[in-house]
């Protein structure tokens, strides 16, 4: 069976970009690759480490999708200007029948490094931003 291991660090580092901006939320930040990613050894030819780049993906997935929004990438090491889509934010700020904010739940899950609670919880989130997003049938 195939480990789809990119995926796994697609989510935590979903979980840790959303987390670093609702951190400094309503500020716009500059948020580092390597501070979401892990430390970068770039090759002999200066290029990055597809753990690296697989990040930076990450990053441009969430605002092409409209979680997160920013001015610009630095090069290759970083975002500028990043903040929460209003939506993103509404979404993190939610809170479940126990009262306990989504913000919460996905900092609990990326601190306690469990994969499974991390990935389920993404998707949760992911799905539960698919469905307040569909527009109102008229009739």
């Amino acid at each position: 069976m195939l480990d789809d291991l990119h995926i796994h660090d697609f989510y935590r580092d979903a979980g840790r970009i959303l987390l670093a901006l609702f951190g400094s939320f309503p500020a716009p930040t500059t948020v580092y690759v390597e501070d979401i990613a892990g430390p970068d050894s770039p090759d002999e030819f200066g290029l990055h480490s597809p753990r690296h780049l697989a990040c930076l993906g990450a990053m441009t997935w969430l605002r092409e999708s409209g979680y997160i929004q920013f001015s610009q990438l630095v090069r290759q090491e970083a975002i500028e200007e990043a903040a929460l889509t209003h939506h993103s934010f509404l979404l993190l700020v939610s809170r479940d029948d126990k009262g306990i904010s989504n913000a919460h739940r996905l900092n609990e899950a990326v601190r306690n490094g469990s994969s499974p609670q991390l990935e389920a919880l993404v998707v949760q989130l992911m799905k539960q931003a698919r469905v307040d997003r569909q527009p109102a049938l008229t009739a």
